[in-house]
């Protein structure tokens, strides 16, 4: 697919082989973009937890990730994890290197994600956001989907989001 400014990237269903991948991706991102997405300050990502984060079945836990078509290095991922609780709503993450933030990648990634949980019977999205992290509201209120908040305190920001048909 391509972005804006021309470039072209290959946006696939991440895979247990992509635990390199997702680790150096996530060497690569700063601080802001680490703690925006995991709400904590995070210097690393344990074996376990490359594991968790690639080892995708593709229906209750759904992983898209985009590579650059000129290196194989991975940009962005977005993910969404089913809620036991409530088989037709599922958690949603979604990160996108720092270099390449603002180019149309994060949203193509939730448009993508969302087509597949739609696929797979989920119709809404819950997020937890960091109250700073502009990026993602805004991504999440532009995708096209009814967007409400449902908690609010100093350390994150609860959405809820309905899919679009």
């Amino acid at each position: 697919m391509k972005l804006r400014g021309g470039a072209v990237v290959l946006i696939r269903p991440v895979e247990a082989a992509d635990a390199p991948l997702l680790a150096t991706a996530f060497e690569r991102l700063g601080n802001t973009s680490r703690a925006s997405r995991f709400l904590t300050a995070k210097p690393c990502l344990s074996a376990q937890e490359l594991r968790a984060l690639t080892d995708v079945d593709h229906y209750d836990h759904e992983a898209l990730g985009a590579l650059d078509t000129r290196d194989g290095r991975l940009l962005g991922v977005a993910r969404y994890i089913r809620h036991a609780a409530d088989p037709t709503s599922a958690e949603v993450a979604i990160t996108v290197a720092d270099e390449w933030q603002g180019r149309g990648l994060g949203g193509e990634l939730i448009a993508r994600l969302s087509r597949r949980a739609r696929e797979d019977g989920i119709d809404r999205f819950t997020a937890l956001v960091a109250p700073g992290n502009l990026a993602v509201a805004r991504l999440l209120r532009g995708s096209g989907a009814d967007v409400n908040v449902t908690t609010r305190d100093r350390y994150s920001i609860g959405y809820e989001i309905a899919l679009a048909d």
